[in-house]
């Protein structure tokens, strides 16, 4: 017997959705600019639409801000894979991000070196959530959104705690709220660039879009091709069932926060590492955390949709951030909110896209079924075994 080749629709459903998501989300966003200035809408949208790739420059722009995007959204991802919510990224961020200075302008150490610290970093203020939820069972949104308010106000405190990782300790300035620049406390601690700044004319690219990217096709592999992501997985379908089949549930939850918060933390490295950026010691919470919410949402916390997703959100802003002075902040801010938060709802566009595919193949299989002939009955047989 013949086996029957069936459509497997997932990856389609998942573009699908993601495509019907943004569409969603473009078409809200022209309806602000419609009522705002009706003169200027279509004008708005062609700009979000086009600038990005108008000249290297906003192109370079795009990849600068993409970098942490994919970072955090891998983050996220990781997390949704074991059936966890992570929404202390960006307190993982903000840490990974003092890790990386600190080991940068305190310890004078290249930028590699600087990365791998703010992974640890990461990890480890990414094992405490983890860590209450699989001994204690405390719900990890609950302890993730807590440690992101410790964090900031820990860094905060620490930075302020080293003179070297203050501005005013190196004579630029008498204000003391933010890092030196990276280039003037230790230039070898600066991600390097590799010629890009001279191609794209922009001092914003460096390599660390390409480690994001190679960062995300590891995740790829380690949840698609190895025993421990298929056990990671296999505790976000169903914890109880892995514990029966012999997965140590508990380890693998605090695992998975670790390494939802080495990824975070990469992501702070890799934007305050280029060199172009100074951390601010602000009372806020750092957005490129809670953008990587959307994003692996986007993606269906695919690793490789992460880098599309991520890729997209950070065009949109780059393409929002080139409507002033014509618009002004709030209404570009609403346009891009909306944008990435309609896209949360691709999951739920998902499911119903996989509906219409199973019923549709469940009818074509049913036609099939019933014009398909019968085999003719098998002839009687003589004594002799002849046909009759």
């Amino acid at each position: 017997m013949k086996r029957r080749r069936t459509f497997n629709s997932s990856l389609l459903t998942t573009i699908l959705s993601a495509v019907g998501a943004i569409i969603i989300g473009l078409f809200i966003g022209y309806l602000l600019l419609l009522i705002t200035k009706p003169d200027r809408a279509w004008w708005g949208l062609q700009r979000i639409l086009t600038i990005g790739f108008s000249d290297p420059n906003k192109f370079a722009k795009v990849l600068y801000q993409a970098m942490p995007l994919i970072c955090t959204g891998l983050s996220v991802a990781f997390a949704f894979k074991t059936g966890l919510f992570n929404i202390g990224a960006t307190g993982q961020y903000t840490v990974g991000t003092f890790f990386g200075l600190f080991a940068g302008i305190q310890w004078q150490l290249p930028w590699y070196l600087a990365l791998i610290a703010a992974m640890i970093g990461g990890a480890i203020w990414g094992a405490i959530p983890g860590i209450c939820k699989a001994l204690f069972n405390v719900n990890e949104v609950i302890t993730s959104i807590m440690f992101n308010w410790i964090a900031v106000f820990a860094v905060n405190m620490a930075f302020l705690n080293f003179p070297m990782l203050v501005v005013d300790f190196w004579g630029k300035s008498s204000i003391g709220d933010r890092t030196p620049v990276l280039a003037d406390a230790n230039a070898s601690a600066v991600l390097p660039k590799l010629g890009l700044d001279e191609l794209m004319n922009s001092s914003l690219v460096n390599i660390g879009i390409f480690l994001a990217i190679i960062v995300a096709v590891i995740i790829w592999v380690l949840l698609q091709k190895t025993t421990f992501g298929y056990e990671i997985k296999a505790c976000g379908y169903n914890r109880d069932a892995s514990q029966y089949a012999g997965i140590n549930a508990k380890r693998n939850i605090i695992y998975s926060f670790m390494i939802s918060g080495a990824l975070a933390g990469l992501g702070g490295g890799l934007y305050y590492l280029s060199g172009t950026g100074q951390y601010t010691f602000l009372k806020v919470l750092l957005p490129a955390g809670f953008n990587g919410i959307p994003v692996a949402l986007l993606a269906n916390s695919h690793p490789i949709g992460v880098i599309v997703s991520a890729l997209f959100i950070s065009y949109i802003q780059v393409g929002g951030d080139a409507l002033q002075p014509r618009f002004v902040r709030e209404n570009i801010d609403i346009i891009i909110g909306v944008i990435i938060y309609v896209s949360a709802f691709a999951l739920v566009l998902k499911l119903w896209f996989e509906k219409l595919f199973v019923k549709r193949s469940m009818s074509a299989v049913s036609l099939r079924d019933d014009d398909a002939e019968l085999p003719p009955p098998d002839e009687p047989k003589g004594k002799d075994g002849d046909n009759v």
